[in-house]
């Protein structure tokens, strides 16, 4: 089986700051978020809703991706999420690998 690669988008509310990282381990960095146990940005500012997420096959997708979303204005990340995620619910109390 091939390894999955995720970029993903965090938040703490719509209205809130959104992270915008990549990982081949979504179960496990979600966790890293929640507990704080990487300190910087998102221990900070307690972002740790997971609230978008896109799964790739090749790591080079993924990394152009991520510069992707990353360069994207605020309004254009809100839509992409709010296309399938309207009610900005945590997707890591749902998510299945």
């Amino acid at each position: 089986m091939a390894k999955a690669f995720y970029v993903y988008i965090l938040a703490t509310r719509k209205d809130g700051p959104l992270y915008i990282g990549i990982t081949s381990d979504l179960h496990k960095r979600v966790f890293e978020h929640k507990t704080h146990t990487i300190p910087g940005f998102t221990a900070r500012y307690n972002v740790d809703r997971l609230v978008y997420f896109e799964v790739f096959d090749d790591p080079l997708t993924a990394i152009a991706r991520e510069k992707q979303l990353k360069k994207w204005r605020r309004a254009w990340k809100i839509e992409l999420i709010e296309r399938d995620n309207p009610e900005w619910r945590d997707l890591a109390e749902e998510f299945v690998p």
